[in-house]
């Protein structure tokens, strides 16, 4: 591994049990942990910790021992299904991919794919973007690095972002390439909070800073929530940037979302793997810089907009914001009633001064309707 990745990149091999030691040691952790056993000595629940540990000497391996139970869980406890389309993938299952898709959940974006590439009998997980603004203590990016996870810089100047924007393209590159590692990462930074899901162009072309987008084999993932559990929250942040153009969110806020996220209630869930953009790319090879990253990445947004897996709560949420009955035939009467129910319940949970309900009704019904528009414009 060269030593220029060594401030990002996720704890290799005979790294990990050194790095779990330091999550023992961590005061912080130390409390989260006591919070699920208030009952349990430091010294004993460290102990059954370290017990559970044995034998985990590399990422993947503390994966499938701790991350992927707790995945099934929440799948089981927190969504209606969970499906996995690799249709369009090649039978070669020992390739490897970097997966762009739409951005839904905070933490169980990537999980997800996780336990759905191991059940599909792909021999790896993926290695995950994340952003240190959510890396707000260290047990923190400790506990990610174990799981995986390489370290996106946010917030710096102009000239430090190009030179972690290269830096991150070459690790990129090296996985995939040298490692042998899939890669996951969002079309955009940050979630798109009202599901106007859009590739940017210059998430391509810090993929390309590394080497050609052709060794990235990169496959569109299309990503599918009947419900998101963040809407509110999200809708709550539509109404404070109105409100105050300056509004930042907080370390409370992301700290929030992730939390809601992982254990609201999402319904069904559904993920998709588009054709492989190397099947289609040259198509555009010989089009100027700035044309081509436009050009593929439009094209990767139809394929991502076409896969969406769409619900009744779509249909009637666009219904809802035109007027019409135009979709009535995609759901039922009591599919509205209980959507309907949905939205009224959600807005109680959004805690804002001068609370805007019917904006903020608004906002959440934009965020399930235009899945729906972009599925049109997609397949028209």
């Amino acid at each position: 591994m060269p030593s220029e990745f060594d401030e990002i990149r996720p704890y290799e091999d005979g790294e990990i049990k050194e790095a779990f030691e330091g999550l023992l040691a961590d005061r912080q952790f130390s409390k989260i942990m006591q919070g699920f056993v208030p009952w349990m000595p430091k010294i004993v629940r460290n102990g059954l910790l370290r017990l559970a540990f044995a034998g985990v000497e590399t990422p993947i391996q503390f994966q499938l021992r701790f991350m992927k139970p707790v995945v099934k869980y929440l799948i089981r406890k927190k969504t209606d299904g969970f499906t996995f389309d690799e249709s369009e993938l090649p039978r070669d299952k020992s390739l490897r991919y970097t997966f762009v898709s739409n951005h839904r959940d905070i933490v169980l974006d990537s999980a997800l794919l996780d336990v759905a590439l191991v059940e599909a009998g792909y021999p790896t997980t993926v290695e995950i973007g994340i952003g240190n603004n959510l890396l707000i203590y260290p047990w923190i990016e400790r506990f990610v690095r174990m799981n995986k996870a390489f370290i996106v810089r946010r917030g710096l100047h102009p000239k430090e972002m190009l030179r972690s924007s290269q830096l991150m393209s070459r690790y990129i590159h090296h996985a995939v390439g040298d490692k042998k590692e899939n890669i996951w990462i969002a079309q955009r930074e940050g979630r798109a909070k009202d599901s106007d899901d859009r590739t940017q162009d210059s998430v391509l072309k810090m993929l390309a800073m590394g080497g050609n987008l052709r060794e990235l084999n990169i496959v569109p993932l299309t990503i599918s929530y009947e419900y998101d559990p963040c809407d509110y929250l999200k809708a709550v942040e539509f109404q404070q940037k109105r409100d105050n153009p300056a509004y930042k969110k907080s370390r409370q806020d992301d700290l929030d979302n992730m939390r809601i996220g992982i254990m609201g209630y999402k319904g069904r869930v559904a993920y998709y793997c588009g054709q492989p953009i190397n099947e289609w790319i040259g198509d555009y090879e010989g089009l100027p810089r700035n044309e081509f990253f436009d050009a593929v990445a439009k094209r990767m947004d139809r394929i991502i907009h076409s896969n969406y897996r769409l619900y009744p709560c779509n249909y009637i949420a666009l219904d809802c914001l035109n007027g019409s009955s135009d979709n009535i035939s995609h759901y039922t009467a009591a599919d509205k009633t209980s959507f309907e129910k949905y939205i009224e319940q959600q807005i109680g949970k959004a805690t804002i001064k001068d609370k805007d309900e019917a904006f903020l009704r608004k906002m959440m019904l934009t965020m399930y309707a235009n899945p729906l528009r972009n599925y049109m414009e997609a397949t028209k």
